[in-house]
């Protein structure tokens, strides 16, 4: 079955840098969308940034200068670099992917930023 196994959070102060892993399983990777979502308490999941099949790239605004998401077809794994990062990054960042109607969530990494 399909898996998507998220690594590379952790805490980090305003303006440090994490670089997110997210390593898919049980799919023809390349023909997927991925993407990243975020939840913070209390807040509803939002998407921060996707990538599709083709490599096209997107952002929700207040991360669209920070953030970069990337993948790489050969090791099954997209990424998601984030530097400047703020307090009100501070989220469970969940892996995502989809292609169709068919959809597949990762259990998510904690990222904290701290002041």
């Amino acid at each position: 079955q399909v898996q998507l196994v998220e690594s590379g959070g952790g805490l980090v102060q305003p303006g440090g840098s994490l670089k997110l892993s997210c390593a898919a399983s049980g799919m023809i990777f390349s023909r997927y969308g991925m993407g990243w979502y975020r939840q913070a308490p209390g807040k509803q999941r939002e998407l921060v940034a996707k990538i599709t099949s083709g490599g096209r790239t997107d952002y929700t605004d207040s991360v669209k200068d920070r953030f970069t998401i990337s993948r790489d077809n050969a090791k099954n794994t997209v990424y998601l670099e984030m530097n400047s990062l703020k307090p009100e990054d501070t989220a469970v960042y969940f892996c995502h992917a989809a292609r169709g109607f068919e959809i597949h969530w990762g259990q998510g990494t904690q990222v904290t930023v701290s002041s």
